[in-house]
């Protein structure tokens, strides 16, 4: 079988001139590669290289069919209509090629992509909606797509979504994103083991360093903590706001540590230090990184919004963090993970990592290969 792709992924060259992209996102295709004998994926190719230090390459059967980088804020998301036409002419030339199509939604090119889809496309369609599938307070464009996704889409194509919602067409399923490797469960069951909250309780947050991710949130929150047992707290990621938080962090008595864009390797060495990993975001559907810290011990302390309630129940394997999310409701938040004592924190973590085991690769070809790409 063979296998389209159209995404907004983010794809660069490395000095090598060897094509690369956003890790979570490229070895999640790199394990389609097991089903597929060959797969195409259209996608942009940035000149620059800002994350070029979460970026992996493809394996030998998947090929990038490049397309410019399209959309932004302002004048920029005119762009999306100016480079359709060529979008839209490597779709047509490629699908000709494939058994399937697999759109990863939502984005701005959904705007032309999914309406020439509908007209020209012949082919066995999976769609996966990355976003929150349940959110009220949708962007438009979230919107459109979300409705042409509940009205246009044939019946017998499959819309994945992040958690189960009651009244939804029969073509729609819950999905678990799949992030953890055979040997993250190794590595994650000797992190599990040596943990425990008898010395300094560590904290980690990873993701996009913006409002919308709650990082401002959480340095106003530390500086009312004077728990002695806080120890250090750890940011992972990157964006225009990276210099700006690590400033106002030299002002806090904690110790924060600023790592920047990490490879994955990388990553799990911060998640097998910490205890708790903090993500008080405005949206979400359901991070990758929830049941990464998971598989590696780190509790959750998570906004309760769209799917993550779940998966994570209050005070039985986590902490949810109610919405609209205040600096006082975090900070107590905060204190309420360093006060959990350590037989508890132990069975939390040993929950979780069992819980982890619906977001391994192997789980998610296996459903895959039996719930969406069925041979008839």
């Amino acid at each position: 079988m063979k296998l389209l792709i159209i995404s907004h992924t983010e794809h660069y060259l490395n000095d090598n001139g060897k094509v690369i992209g956003w890790e979570p996102t490229v070895r999640e295709i790199n394990y389609l590669g097991q089903i597929f004998s060959k797969i195409y994926h259209i996608a942009p190719l940035h000149s620059n290289q800002k994350n070029k230090r979460s970026a992996i390459s493809y394996e030998q059967n998947i090929e990038l069919i490049p397309i410019k980088p399209s959309g932004g804020k302002g004048l920029d998301k005119f762009t999306i209509l100016t480079t359709s036409f060529e979008t839209l002419r490597k779709i047509g030339q490629y699908k000709s090629k494939v058994d399937y199509i697999h759109f990863r939604a939502p984005t701005g090119i959904g705007f032309t992509v999914l309406p020439y889809l509908k007209i020209f496309n012949n082919k066995k369609l999976w769609i996966k909606y990355a976003g929150n599938w349940m959110d009220s307070n949708m962007p438009s464009g979230n919107r459109f797509q979300k409705w042409w996704l509940n009205h246009m889409i044939a019946k017998t194509d499959v819309i994945t979504v992040n958690g189960n919602w009651d009244s939804q067409n029969v073509n729609i399923k819950a999905f678990e994103n799949p992030c953890i490797l055979e040997k993250d469960r190794t590595l994650g069951a000797l992190a599990v083991e040596k943990k425990d909250l008898s010395g300094k309780i560590n904290f980690c947050f990873v993701g996009a360093l913006n409002e919308h991710k709650g990082v401002h949130l959480i340095l106003e929150a530390l500086k009312g903590i004077k728990d002695t047992r806080l120890g250090e707290f750890h940011f992972v990621g990157g964006g225009n706001d990276f210099e700006k938080y690590k400033n106002i962090s030299k002002g806090l008595e904690v110790k924060c540590v600023f790592h920047g864009f990490l490879p994955k390797d990388a990553i799990v060495d911060v998640y097998s230090k910490c205890h708790f990993i903090v993500l008080p975001s405005k949206n979400e559907g359901f991070p990758k990184v929830i049941s990464e810290g998971m598989n590696y011990g780190c509790v959750p302390v998570v906004s309760d919004v769209s799917a993550i309630s779940q998966y994570v129940k209050d005070k039985t394997n986590g902490l949810l963090i109610s919405t609209p999310i205040t600096v006082d409701e975090l900070k107590g938040k905060i204190e309420e993970a360093l006060s959990i004592a350590d037989d508890s924190f132990i069975t939390m973590m040993k929950d979780n990592y069992a819980l982890a085991e619906n977001f391994t690769f192997k789980k998610y070809l296996y459903r895959l290969s039996n719930e969406i790409f069925v041979v008839d």
